[in-house]
Order: C-alpha cells, then structure tokens, then sequence
C-alpha cells in the first residue's frame, strides 16, 4: 500500500524525526537535564518540587544502591507501585544499570505478582508500602527473588499539599524484616555514578506484559532504542516543542502512561504535575494552579470533567494539547466540541493506535485535519498494512483485515517465548490479531479483535462496532459487548450496559434492543442487555470484556 498519509502529514512537521539530544538512552537526557537546567523544577507531587538536578541525584543514589545489591546489566527489576516520584527514581536508576525495569500493575494480587516476577525472573522487586504484604505473602514462591525495596507514598508528599491527595496514600510509615526502605537506600549511597555502557537499539530496557494475541500474559522485550524512538515520535509528531507544563494522571506502568509520564518529561525537559491516580478535583485544582499546557486522558475523565459541579466558573484556558483514548466510550465530535467550549481552545481527539509489542503511539492525528473515529496517520519511519486473515494477502484502502506495523519501536520478541515471537514478529513486521482498516487519506481505523470478533450466523461482529452505536443511546453511559453461544446462529451479542444516573430504572433491556434494532444490522444487534452498576476495567479504563465472558 502506497503511503497514503504523507498527504495529510501534520503541517509543520518535518517527515524527518530529528532527536532532541541525539540517539541516546532517555536516562541520558536525564543527566543532560540536570547540567543543562539544574535548578528547573522536573516534577510536582502534590505540591513537592523536585528539579531536574535533584532528580539526578536521587536515581544515581538509587542506582549506586542496587548495585551494591549485586544488580547488574541485564537483570530484571520489578516495580510495583502507582504513580509517585519513587517510581521515576527507580525506573532510571534500574536503566542507568542497564538493568531492565519490568513494570507490575499495582491492582494485582498475589498468584498475578507471583506469576509475572517468576516468568521475568526478577532479581529484585520495589514495592509500594501499602503493596508489600502483597509480595510478603508469595516471597516463598518466588526463588529468583533476592533484593525487596519499599517505599511510602507519603516520603515525597509535603505537609501542606497544594492538591487534593487520596486518603489511601497517606499512611505511617513502616519499615518491614528483610527488606530496604528507598529513601533510606538513597542517603546512604553517593550521587556520582559510573552508568554501564548501552547499545541503544539492541539491549532490553524494558519488560512489558501483555497477553499478546493470545495465551496467558508475555513479557514483551523493548529496548532503549525503541523508548526513544517512540518518545520522540510522540512528542515531535504532537507539535509539543512550546509546552511547559504537563499533567500526569494515567497510570505509568501501563505502557501507554509511561511514554506520557516517565519518557516524554525526560526527553523534553517539562516540567510534569502527577497524580497518583485520576481525580476530578485535584485535576481541575492542577490545571488552574500551574497552568498545565498538556495532558492525557482516557474518554470517560473529560466525559466526568464537562459535568463536575461548577466546572463552568473553573479556569481549565491553559489546556493547549490534550490527547486522549477512546475506552468505555469514543472521542468523537460531539466531546471534542464540548471540551474546546469548555477550554477556550483545546481541541481534544484521539491519542494513538498503538500496542505494547511496538512501544504503542504508531500513529498521529494532524490537528488541523481530525478524522473523528480514526486513529489518526501512521507516525514517523512507519509502514502500515492491512492483510486478509484468512489468506495473508495485503487489502486496498477501505477493506477490513489484520493490522500489521513496522517501524523502529517494534520489540525485540517475547521473553523465554520463541513461538509466540515468531507468530507475532515476522521479519521486523508485528502481526498485531486487531482488525481494522486504512481509508482512502491514509488514516487508520481500529474496529476490534481478531479473538473476540463474535461469530453471528456467519457474519463478524466486533465489539468495539456495537459499543460505539450503543454510546449514541442518550440513556447509555457505558457498554460492553460480548458473544455468547446460541445453538441456532452459532453466537449471539450479548451487551453490558452502564446507565447514566438520570435513565437509571427508566430504561429497559428490551427499549435498548429495540432501538438497537433500527440502528445496526440484523446480525449485530444485541440479543440480550444485562444492566451493571459498573464495568470491569484495566486501570487505564478498557473495559475487560473477557471478565465479562468468564462471569457468564
């Protein structure tokens, strides 16, 4: 296929991607940082500031620490905590040891934990306070496992906050047998450190986990080369070079909140406001106080921001890029408009096509040509293909078939797991299982999974398909779509939907049905509606719909 976006590039922007400090490991730019602009402050935690100088000391203290420990290049580190400071220091720390971070979600429970540490082989774990009995209760089952490091969110909040913080982070301190408080680890240790030597697009920098297409979670090997690649990409291709101040609330572990909260502040030098989750209250108090410029969110944040109370009379004017993500609902024209109503300027629109294998943001969206619906153009040094399934054979514009990417992000394979590599990764092309389409401008289109398409009387149905058109129901305030099996058509979509509060009673499964009728084809209406208080959900917002299929 022909590159059809080069037509519709963001106007501006170079096709060329030139790094901002030359090809180097982010952990670099760090220090270039430091020397550069010492005293500039890099991130604000609730109303602590820590500069770019600072920064540097505490991950080379912490790197100094590890080493110590016996920590070298190569080894897996694991992290298990939300967003704080901590997490910054020890993801550079571990790099700057050319050690490999492997982030852990912090919603996991034991057999999760255990799992992902044994599978990566983590020689070391740093964990949240609140998080610890967690490892304490499997630290038999994991024998790789040699070095526990804690930490209490509280260490890096002040005494009088400037934002609201969530009660369950302020806890007192405690220090636990056979493990190393962080802070402590850090003033013992010198701030001048020796980094090991990288080779920037061969060695492993990170461990992500994903389910992959199929199977049970796969650590996901990405290296320093591709982190960059994919930071630059997104900032550069974004038009960020003017921003000043960014807004960090999607979960850094996640690989998609990781290049929005841990890369893109490194490599461009912004100063960065975090939360350690999402919170309509302390979001609107931290754009206000510090004039944030740019943010990222999921769909359903400023779906809640437009009707928080009072939100008319609050100052969200400095907002000048928000890129967001469609999960539980669609950034479409009707959201976008109301949040630049409400901003005075800031058009919001979808973020990226993207996945862990290829270190996610493989597309931008020209700003000034939104295609609501799309993913946006492929990004820099990147070939996008769409291939029959069935046959492997390349589609034209506007057919619908496997989405295949190349490009200096892909990841170097699936750790321990050569199968699943060679299934994914076929001569530097990642064979993503999602289906979705190119149009006649180049724009990309994702319509949904290659494993949970439904299968209703021969026909493939997709739930992101019938989610988007239930969401246009003006009762409906989330959806979840599933099959289930019927004997006769072979599946059936069933749909989970979250009412808005006002419809809540008034609203049947059968009014839903019905309506859905006139709207969708014959074959891919939901034959059933279960309503749900809530959906079960990723902590980046994705609605878990095999939770959904297992519960049935």
């Amino acid at each position: 296929m022909d590159k059809l976006w080069l037509q519709n590039w963001p106007e501006g922007v170079s096709t060329k991607l030139t790094y901002r400090l030359g090809e180097k490991p982010l952990h670099q730019y760090l220090t270039q940082n430091a020397l550069d602009k010492p005293e500039t402050i890099a991130y604000i935690y609730y109303g602590t500031e820590i500069s770019w100088k600072e920064l540097e000391h505490y991950v080379n203290r912490f790197a100094n620490f590890l080493k110590s420990k016996g920590i070298v290049k190569g080894d897996r580190v694991g992290l298990f905590m939300q967003n704080c400071p901590q997490y910054i220091i020890a993801h550079y720390a571990v790099q700057k040891l050319g050690a490999i971070v492997g982030p852990i979600s912090p919603m996991f429970k034991e057999w999760e934990l255990e799992y992902e540490i044994n599978d990566m082989g983590a020689k070391a774990v740093v964990a949240a306070q609140d998080l610890y009995p967690i490892v304490a209760n499997v630290r038999d089952k994991m024998p790789t496992l040699e070095l526990v490091v804690t930490t209490n969110y509280a260490d890096f909040i002040p005494e009088e906050p400037t934002l609201p913080v969530p009660e369950e982070i302020i806890l007192e301190k405690k220090l636990f047998d056979d493990t190393t408080d962080l802070l402590q680890a850090v003033k013992e240790h010198s701030a001048q450190l020796q980094s090991d030597e990288i080779n920037l697009w061969d060695d492993v920098a990170l461990f992500v986990y994903t389910s992959g297409t199929t199977g049970r979670p796969k650590g996901a090997m990405l290296t320093y080369g591709n982190a960059l690649f994919k930071t630059a990409a997104a900032f550069h291709g974004n038009q960020s070079e003017k921003l000043k101040m960014g807004l960090t609330v999607m979960p850094i572990f996640h690989i998609a909140g990781m290049v929005m909260g841990v890369n893109i502040p490194v490599y461009s030098g912004m100063t960065t406001v975090m939360l350690t989750r999402y919170d309509a209250q302390a979001v609107v108090t931290a754009i206000e106080k510090y004039q944030c410029d740019f943010w990222y969110s999921i769909a359903p944040m400023n779906g809640e921001l437009l009707g928080y109370p009072g939100i008319e009379k609050r100052d969200l004017s400095s907002l000048k890029l928000n890129l967001c993500t469609s999960f539980g609902f669609p950034v479409n024209q009707e959201l976008s408009d109301a949040w630049k109503q409400l901003t005075n300027s800031c058009y919001l629109y979808e973020a990226s096509y993207g996945l862990s294998e290829t270190h996610t943001c493989d597309t931008i969206m020209p700003p000034e040509k939104i295609k609501f619906g799309s993913c946006g153009i492929p990004t820099f040094d990147t070939e996008v293909k769409i291939l029959d399934p069935e046959t492997g054979d390349p589609l034209p514009p506007g057919e619908q078939g496997e989405i295949v990417i190349k490009n200096p992000g892909v990841f170097k394979g699936y750790f321990n797991r050569p199968q699943a590599t060679d299934e994914t990764l076929k001569d530097g092309w990642v064979y993503t299982g999602d289906i979705g389409m190119i149009d006649q401008d180049g724009y990309l289109y994702f319509i949904g999974r290659v494993k949970e398409m439904i299968k209703c009387s021969g026909y493939s149905v997709f739930p992101e398909d019938v989610e988007a058109m239930l969401i246009k129901h003006p009762a409906v305030l989330q959806a979840g779509v599933i099959g289930v099996p019927d004997s006769r058509r072979g599946e059936s979509v069933k749909a989970f939907i979250v009412l808005k509060q006002d419809f809540k009673g008034k609203v049947s499964a059968e009014d839903i049905i019905t309506w859905s009728k006139e709207k969708m084809a014959a074959y891919k209406y939901p034959r059933f509606v279960e309503f749900r208080d809530s959906l079960p959900a990723t902590g980046t917002g994705k609605v878990l719909r095999r939770l959904l299929k297992e519960a049935q």
